[in-house]
């Protein structure tokens, strides 16, 4: 028998799914790792160059080395032998054929709201490839864009910026976002996608699991 858990995650996903259709994203619901990711390779031709963003939650599901093992030419910025060739991989994936992101939050009613510090990401997710493929998992939705906001400051950043051994961001220290003016903030640039356009270029994956930050 399926776990409380997972039945509520599976109703509210399937809720989720419909909300983002109704604004012409396509979008699927999964309870496991394992049919996302299939369901995720079957929307990617195997001609396309596929680039991504920093995603803990695609480290977590293993895509990426699923993609090099099936034979797709990738764009991976972390292979660069150096800053300059990974700034310049780093743009090529901005006209990507496909790009793979996660997301820090989904709200219920079918809208994602990210936070970047540079901005590569989100960059991508709004204008460029010519398909964006978001996975996440169901520990990202949040009731209202608001919600989504107080999420990506207060909950992501602090722990994403935890992977920078430099930085001298204030939460890095504390743990905790004190809304900062810092140089090495990540929280310098928000995007809220409301809608889908051109219909169906944004491909939402929901897993009734908890993936990411």
């Amino acid at each position: 028998m399926d776990s409380p858990k997972i039945l509520r995650n599976r109703k509210l996903g399937e809720k989720v799914v419909q909300a983002f259709k109704n604004r012409f994203f396509e979008a699927w619901y999964f309870d496991d790792i394992p049919e996302a990711v299939e369901k995720a390779i079957s929307l990617i031709p195997k001609d396309h160059t596929v680039g991504w963003g920093g995603s803990q939650t695609l480290n977590e599901i293993s895509i990426k080395d699923r993609l090099v093992q099936d034979g797709y030419k990738v764009l991976d910025r972390d292979k660069a032998p150096n800053l300059e060739e990974r700034e310049k991989i780093m743009r090529q994936v901005m006209l990507c054929d496909t790009f793979i992101t996660g997301s820090n939050a989904v709200v219920e009613d079918g809208q994602l709201v990210n936070i970047d510090g540079a901005g590569n990401r989100v960059a991508a997710m709004i204008y460029g490839p010519g398909q964006v493929i978001v996975i996440a998992g169901m520990n990202k939705v949040v009731k209202t864009v608001e919600d989504g906001v107080v999420r990506t400051q207060t909950t992501s950043a602090p722990i994403n910026v935890q992977r920078f051994p430099d930085s001298q961001a204030p939460c890095k220290k504390t743990g905790s976002c004190v809304n900062c003016m810092s140089s090495d903030s990540l929280c310098n640039i928000f995007v809220r996608i409301r809608m889908c356009r051109p219909a169906g270029r944004i491909k939402v994956i929901l897993i009734g699991q908890d993936l990411g930050m």
